[in-house]
C-alpha cells in the first residue's frame, strides 16, 4: 500500500519539476541569470527525484520486496568444474580478458597497422598518443631501458583495465584475487631484479644490496623480498575494497538500486581501477629504477 501511495505522489512531483523548469526556460531573466541557472538545476533535481521514487516503487510493486540476503566475502574465489577440471573463476576471467586483448591486438594489426599514415588521424592518432604517453612516462621514470619495459608496462596496464571490466557486470575482477595480484607482483619482482642484474651484473647487484656496509645486507634482502608481498596486498586490498563497497551499496538500496549504483560505479568500477593500474605501474618503474642505480 505504501508503494502505491508513493507511486501516486511521485507523478505530480515529476510534473511539477518539468513544468517549473519549462517556466524558467520560457521566461528567462526574471530573477537574474545566475538565479535562473540555480532554479533550473533545482527543478531538474525535483523531477529526477520524483522519477527515482516512481521507478523504485514500480519495481517493488512488480517484483515485490527484496529478500534479505547475507553479504559474504572470501579471500579465495569460487571454483567451478570445467570438463572435470576444477578451475577458479579468476583463471577463467583472466583467460577471457587475455583473449579479448589478443583479439583487439589482432584486429588492430590486420585492419589498422598496414594503413598507417605519416600524418596520423582517427584511431591511428589515438594509438600513437597512448604509446607515446606510456613511452614518455616510462623514460621519465627509468632512463635508457629500451622499448621492452615500455611494452611490459603497457601490457600490464591493459590487462588490469580489462580485468576491471568484469566489475561492470557485478563479477569479481581477477585483480580482486590475492593469487592474481601476487602473480603480477612476482612477475614485476623478476623484472626488477632482471634489470638490476643486466645493469650491474649479478655481483654488482649483490654488492648494491650490501651497500653502504655488509651489515645491512640481510635487511636489504628482506626489504627486497617484501616488495612483491606489499604490491600484491596493496592492489588486492584496494580492488576488493571497491568491489565490497559496490556490493554493500546494492544490498543496502535493495529495489532502490536504480541509477545511484551506476553513478558510484563510474568511480569504483572505472576511475578507481585506472588509479590502481597507474599506481602499480609507477611502483614497478620506481623499483626498476632503484635496482639500476
Amino acid at each position: 500500500m505504501l508503494n502505491i501511495i508513493l507511486l501516486c505522489v511521485s507523478l505530480p512531483i515529476i510534473a511539477a519539476g518539468i513544468l517549473w523548469r519549462r517556466h524558467i526556460v520560457n521566461n528567462p531573466g526574471e530573477s537574474g541569470e545566475k538565479r535562473d541557472r540555480r532554479l533550473k538545476a533545482l527543478a531538474t533535481i525535483v523531477a529526477v527525484l520524483g522519477f527515482y521514487i516512481f521507478l523504485t516503487c514500480l519495481i517493488s510493486i512488480i517484483f515485490g520486496p527484496e529478500e534479505k540476503a547475507e553479504l559474504e566475502f572470501s579471500i579465495w574465489t569460487q571454483r567451478v568444474d570445467v570438463f572435470g577440471i576444477s578451475l577458479s573463476v579468476t583463471s577463467i576471467y583472466s583467460w577471457i580478458a587475455m583473449a579479448a586483448l589478443i583479439l583487439i591486438a589482432l584486429v588492430l594489426r590486420l585492419a589498422l597497422l598496414n594503413r598507417f599514415k605519416d600524418i596520423p588521424t582517427g584511431a591511428q592518432n589515438i594509438l600513437e598518443s597512448i604509446v607515446e604517453a606510456i613511452g614518455n612516462y616510462t623514460d621519465a621514470q627509468v632512463h635508457g631501458v629500451g622499448e621492452f619495459l615500455c611494452s611490459y608496462v603497457l601490457t600490464i596496464g591493459a590487462f588490469m583495465v580489462a580485468s576491471s571490466c568484469f566489475e561492470l557486470f557485478r563479477l569479481r575482477a581477477p585483480t580482486a584475487d590475492i593469487t592474481m595480484t601476487f602473480a603480477l607482483a612476482l612477475l614485476t619482482f623478476v623484472m626488477i631484479n632482471a634489470y638490476g642484474v643486466k645493469k650491474k651484473g649479478a655481483g654488482g647487484r649483490i654488492k648494491a644490496l650490501a651497500s653502504p656496509t655488509p651489515v645491512v645486507f640481510v635487511f636489504r634482502v628482506i626489504s627486497e623480498l617484501a616488495i612483491p608481498v606489499s604490491m600484491a596486498c596493496r592492489l588486492f586490498g584496494n580492488m576488493l575494497g571497491g568491489m565490497i563497497v559496490m556490493d554493500l551499496l546494492y544490498t543496502a538500496l535493495g529495489n532502490g538500486a536504480v541509477g545511484i549504483p551506476s553513478v558510484a560505479g563510474l568511480f569504483f568500477n572505472v576511475f578507481h581501477p585506472l588509479i590502481q593500474a597507474f599506481i602499480f605501474i609507477t611502483l614497478t618503474l620506481t623499483f626498476v629504477n632503484e635496482a639500476m642505480e
